[in-house]
């Protein structure tokens, strides 16, 4: 396209069949970006499903929609992280009996020699090379952390009376991808005692894995959120859904199906988590009730044809079942 100015751009727009005028669609445009904004929005998921729209209205509706949500998601993303990683230090430490960090290592992290006895020799290297893996990650966090000045971690490193970083300390420093990878590394017992602390179904898990895949699930939601990427359609999404995950919603929610592939299977897992963090049934339906809200408003600001293309027919349904199930 070559380097054009703002009032070239909105031209170009206008060739290319976006109307768009006024003063104030110019500092729209301005403040979200032609390639940020129209060229990140112009199409569903992939750039094969373009949304069909005729002005710039529709389009600033939809970054506005996009905004509203990632605002309304930001705080219980927070909130689940917080709360999950204070559950799993408890049940961390019980098993450990120590804040020390290699006594984790040695005793509720899997390895070669602590593996199940059922696991075949090529598991038990799988589960040790996983450990080294997970201790490599532990060692170049704190490393990270110590280099960039972090207060928590210099402290322990500083301090004569101190010989090492507790375990605490270090989950304040790691990422959440970074913690639902040590979440995989630990001992079934202790994933077990986990996942019965916050309250999922374990009916559908019989690996407990639904621990750490729903991090890993909530991590690239909330990664998206961070970096101001594209949520509405959910093309941030890198994990493929298991069948002990979509079990567990469908059954416990009361769902038909539950696939990730809609904005609106992610406002039901976060809800899922608050419900069994035990947050009030007034705060979460009145979440919900808000995410209600911000659809609605995008509905009377696009065209029916974006609107249909945006949001799954059958999305009020589920929310009323989400509701019933809160």
């Amino acid at each position: 396209m070559g380097y054009k100015t703002i009032n070239g751009l909105m031209k170009h727009l206008r060739v290319n069949g976006i109307a768009i005028a006024n003063s104030t669609q110019k500092r729209q445009l301005i403040n979200t970006g032609y390639f940020h904004g129209y060229k990140g929005y112009r199409f569903y998921k992939d750039k094969a499903k373009r949304l069909p729209f005729s002005t710039y209205k529709e389009i600033n509706a939809t970054i506005q929609y996009d905004s509203d949500i990632k605002s309304l998601l930001y705080s219980k993303m927070m909130f689940i992280e917080t709360a999950v990683k204070n559950i799993a230090l408890e049940c961390i430490l019980d098993s450990a009996r120590s804040e020390s960090i290699q006594v984790m290592c040695d005793k509720v992290i899997s390895g070669y020699h602590n593996a199940p006895i059922q696991c075949t020799t090529k598991n038990k290297e799988k589960l040790q090379q996983n450990k080294l893996n997970l201790q490599n990650l532990i060692q170049k966090n704190l490393a990270k952390a110590y280099s960039s000045r972090n207060q928590k971690i210099m402290h322990f490193y500083n301090n004569v009376k101190y010989s090492d970083v507790p375990i605490w300390a270090l989950f304040e420093i790691l990422t959440m991808g970074d913690f639902g990878y040590l979440l995989s590394c630990l001992t079934y017992t202790v994933r077990d005692a986990i996942t019965k602390r916050i309250g999922f179904n374990l009916a559908s898990d019989t690996n407990r894995e639904l621990l750490y895949k729903f991090i890993y699930t909530l991590k690239d939601l909330r990664n998206a959120i961070a970096h101001n990427g594209v949520v509405f359609d959910t093309r941030f999404n890198n994990i493929n859904i298991t069948p002990a995950m979509e079990s567990c919603l469908k059954n416990d929610v009361g769902l038909p199906y539950f696939n990730l592939k809609t904005i609106g299977d992610y406002i039901i897992l976060i809800s899922y988590y608050l419900k069994f963090l035990h947050v009030s049934k007034t705060e979460v339906k009145a979440f919900i009730h808000e995410f209600e809200k911000i659809t609605a408003k995008y509905k009377k600001s696009v065209n029916p044809s974006i609107y249909t293309m945006v949001v799954h027919p059958d999305l009020q349904k589920r929310m009323t079942i989400l509701k019933q199930f809160i």
